[in-house]
């Protein structure tokens, strides 16, 4: 019997690998073959859950698989945060991550960032107001700022836990305007609604919530926001003053939520995911239900994703610094 020759052997081992080059795209272009778990760190029935029920059905048209939403919650969001980040990188477990990744491991609650994770898109953001009652005296928020500078320790704001988004939004706030975070105590609550509630029964002067979460008081005459930390003005109501306009700040805080994939997921089943997403986020079911919610859409493919986090978790960080609940 013959022996290949060295030359045989090299040449064999050569288009073996040429063939394995071959087929890695030829899978990848089968993606998705299965269904596809999207991941939700938050109960059912809340805003995260309802956001990605909507994203999850829209997905199941463009990609031809079923996207089952499935809540893991518990530990504050790091239950189902580490279940995603955690995941076969194979696409076939993605989440739907949200604002409190970017303070959870300041609060030594774990390690993961937004950087143990590859952005798909960002869907949404909710910055926070500034609301009061309606028949509270603040024409707008810089006489709100001058009584709490000229009154340190008087004011009482409410709409999270403590160190949740909307204790960090307000407390960025004074510090940006050179005011003691100290100065406005903090009352935990169960969430925006009941905080509200407790200032329209006059128990505290501020709630730091979204707009949408504070819609159907304002709606009803109960209560009225004075500014947003965004950037620009809210399409449900135009006429808030951003903080840029009100005080030439340019502090900014949201809720958001994004898509996201386990590390090292293949290039191409990212950008096939990231172009779902693109196309979802800017369709007219996605942005009318998102409507009927008061929720904000904001779309941000991979990089700027990426960079989005990085940034929000920075001035997380230093705001909780600076508040002295950070680790």
């Amino acid at each position: 019997m013959t022996r290949p020759s060295r030359r045989t052997l090299i040449a064999g081992a050569f288009a073996a690998l040429a063939l394995a080059a071959t087929a890695l795209p030829a899978a990848a272009q089968n993606y998705p073959s299965r269904p596809i778990t999207l991941i939700v760190p938050w109960g059912a029935g809340g805003g995260t859950d309802a956001t990605a029920r909507i994203l999850g059905s829209l997905m199941e048209k463009e990609l031809g698989q079923p996207v089952n939403v499935v809540n893991r919650t518990g530990g504050s969001g790091v239950v189902g945060h580490s279940a995603i980040a955690s995941a076969p990188p194979d696409g076939y477990t993605i989440g739907l991550a949200t604002v409190e990744i970017g303070m959870m491991h300041w609060q030594g609650l774990t390690e993961l960032t937004g950087a143990s994770y590859t952005p798909i898109g960002l869907v949404n953001a909710d910055p926070a107001g500034i609301q009061v009652r309606a028949d509270a005296p603040y024409k707008n928020v810089q006489d709100l700022l001058a009584a709490i500078r000229a009154n340190p320790g008087k004011f009482k704001a409410s709409g999270t836990g403590q160190g949740g988004i909307w204790h960090l939004a307000l407390a960025g706030l004074l510090r940006d305007q050179k005011i003691d975070p100290a100065s406005v105590a903090w009352v935990p609550s169960n969430g925006a609604a009941p905080g509200l509630q407790d200032m329209v029964a006059g128990g505290i002067e501020i709630a730091p919530v979204s707009l949408p979460e504070a819609r159907s008081l304002i709606d009803a005459g109960k209560v009225k926001s004075l500014a947003i930390m965004n950037d620009k003005p809210a399409a449900l109501y135009p006429n808030v003053p951003t903080l840029k306009a009100a005080l030439g700040s340019n502090w900014t805080m949201a809720a958001w939520r994004g898509i996201v994939a386990p590390k090292g997921i293949p290039n191409d089943v990212r950008d096939k995911l990231a172009a779902v997403v693109q196309k979802v986020a800017n369709s007219k079911e996605y942005q009318d239900f998102m409507a009927s919610r008061g929720f904000g859409v904001v779309y941000a493919g991979p990089a700027d994703f990426g960079k989005f986090m990085a940034k929000s978790d920075a001035e997380l960080g230093a705001t909780m610094k600076a508040v002295g609940i950070a680790k």
